[in-house]
C-alpha cells in the first residue's frame, strides 16, 4: 500500500516544516528522523509533538494537520491525544507553550515577497 498523500499548499508545507524543526530542536532528534515517522522511536514522539504544534499553534483541523504531514487523520488524532495527556507534566506543558508562541510569532504579520 502506498503512502497517504494529498495536495498541500506551499504555505502549509512551510508551517508544518517549522513545527517539525522546532520539535526536532527541543527533543534533540535529527529533523530527518522526525520526518521519517518511524514507529516506536523517540523521533516518533517528536513527530507527534510536531503534529500537535501544527494543530494548536496554527489552529489547524486534524484533517489539515494530517494532509500537511502526509499521515492519516487517525495518526494526527493519536498524536494530539498523546500530547494533551503529556501536557499534564508541567515541564512538557511549559515547553509546548513556548513553542506555540514561537510558531505564532514566525507567521504573524505579512508574508514577505521575494522578488
Amino acid at each position: 500500500m502506498g503512502a497517504y498523500r494529498v495536495a498541500v499548499r506551499g504555505g502549509d508545507r512551510a508551517r508544518a516544516g517549522l513545527a517539525l524543526h522546532l520539535a526536532a530542536a527541543v527533543t534533540g532528534e535529527a529533523p530527518e528522523a522526525v520526518a521519517s515517522g518511524r514507529r516506536g522511536t523517540p523521533a516518533c514522539k517528536a513527530r507527534w509533538l510536531a503534529l500537535y504544534l501544527a494543530h494548536v499553534g496554527h489552529g489547524w483541523t486534524l484533517d489539515r494537520v494530517a494532509h500537511a504531514f502526509g499521515v492519516t487523520r487517525g495518526t494526527a488524532t493519536a498524536a494530539c491525544r498523546w500530547a494533551e495527556d503529556a501536557r499534564d507534566a508541567g515541564r512538557f506543558d511549559d515547553a509546548v507553550d513556548r513553542l506555540e508562541v514561537l510558531m505564532r510569532a514566525a507567521f504573524d504579520g505579512p508574508e514577505l515577497e521575494m522578488a
